[in-house]
């Protein structure tokens, strides 16, 4: 599987921001998309994801600034940014997790996207 990040830019804080994430595979086949985050000199971290079921999940850092949404008839997910600040600056990457009939949980990243917020 293979992820195609892209939407990353310089913003102002207290602006906006769209990433976009196309799998190479159809997203139904996806068990959970994700975005995840590595801040300078920081630890990657997750930012949010979204089920088959279109349940999301968000880390607290983001929440009510951050909004996860997929569209199947195009095959894409994004990440709607709002609300930047300064912290929020980071690569980020598009993940996706795929389990198996086997249990087993298959783990596959996009190449990162970068953000950048100005103070």
């Amino acid at each position: 599987v293979q992820l195609q990040a892209s939407g990353g830019g310089l913003q102002e804080a207290g602006g906006s921001l769209t990433l976009s994430c196309q799998p190479s595979v159809t997203i139904s086949g996806i068990d959970v998309l994700g975005w995840y985050r590595r801040a300078p000199g920081k630890e990657r971290e997750l930012v949010g994801s979204i089920d088959t079921s279109g349940s999301t999940n968000y880390a607290d850092s983001v929440k009510g600034r951050f909004s996860i949404s997929r569209d199947k008839s195009v095959n894409m997910m994004y990440l709607q940014m709002s609300s930047l600040k300064p912290e929020d600056t980071a690569v980020y990457y598009c993940n996706a997790r795929i389990v198996t009939l086997a249990r087993s949980t298959l783990n596959y990243w996009g190449q990162g996207t970068l953000v950048t917020v100005s103070s």
